[in-house]
């Protein structure tokens, strides 16, 4: 049988990424509180393909994903991209990933418990000269506005907003440490349930800790900046203003200086 992808092509142009895109299929991440947790991703995987070939083979990237469905980790991400590498005979691979992860959340005042969504995303790249992962992960969170508060007789304007942080490290982590880092530096933790009591909580504590966007990326920026594990992060938030027609936004990059 004639292998097409293999034949060469005469127009001697390089593709710097081709490959599969947006395939759900069932992972199975870590879990701080049990061990373990099953959700689905949309996976991206890419390899470069050289000037002189037609094609890739666009069935190995699934034969690849097939080997490694059992347990994706923070660990192990790097290993389907040099498996990539191998099948492909590639120069470079890029892997996207990204999940749902739930977190059972209690309610501040009556402890009433609900899963809580957050978004993730585990990203690696290699190539001849280097290997690069980061890990995504997007927050909501509660913010209300200190101007609001300074110069209004009754109340403040509040909105529900979203921190996404990527981040580069250098050994294992948890995301919910990350997550629960992120709510805490905002003015109040988001909640998939309430009852009326936790509601006059979250409105007060937001009160009580009022939060530019700008305030929400610079605290964010300085409880990460004080856990030596990460090298390499950037924050991004962004505020769904509540009487404004627009968003606010903020964004922070931070590399860790070599010692």
């Amino acid at each position: 049988m004639i292998d097409v992808q293999n034949q060469p092509d005469a127009r001697r142009i390089p593709i710097d990424k081709v490959g599969v895109k947006d395939i759900r299929y069932p992972v199975i991440v870590r879990d701080k509180a049990r061990d373990t947790q099953a959700t689905v991703a949309s996976i991206s995987m890419y390899v470069n393909l050289p000037e002189d070939f037609k094609g890739t083979h666009m069935s190995r990237f699934i034969e690849v994903l097939n080997r490694r469905h059992g347990r994706i980790t923070l660990n192990n991400f790097l290993g389907i991209l040099d498996e990539l590498k191998t099948e492909l005979n590639a120069l470079s691979a890029l892997v996207e990933m990204e999940f749902p992860y739930f977190i059972e959340k209690s309610a501040p005042v009556s402890g009433a418990k609900s899963l809580m969504e957050y978004n993730c995303r585990y990203i690696g790249e290699i190539n001849h000269q280097s290997k690069l992962f980061h890990v995504g992960i997007t927050v909501p969170v509660t913010t209300l506005c200190p101007c609001s508060r300074e110069m209004s007789d009754r109340g403040a304007h509040n909105q529900r907003g979203r921190v996404t942080v990527t981040l580069e490290f250098k050994g294992f982590f948890w995301i919910e440490d990350v997550i629960a880092l992120i709510e805490g530096s905002a003015s109040s933790p988001v909640y998939a349930l309430l009852k009326r009591e936790d509601e006059k909580w979250v409105t007060e504590h937001s009160y009580d800790h009022p939060m530019f966007v700008e305030d929400l990326v610079r605290e964010v920026t300085r409880r990460l900046r004080d856990d030596p594990n990460f090298t390499w992060f950037r924050v991004e938030a962004e505020n769904f203003e509540s009487i404004h027609n627009h968003s606010a936004y903020a964004m922070v990059e931070w590399k860790r200086k070599q010692e």
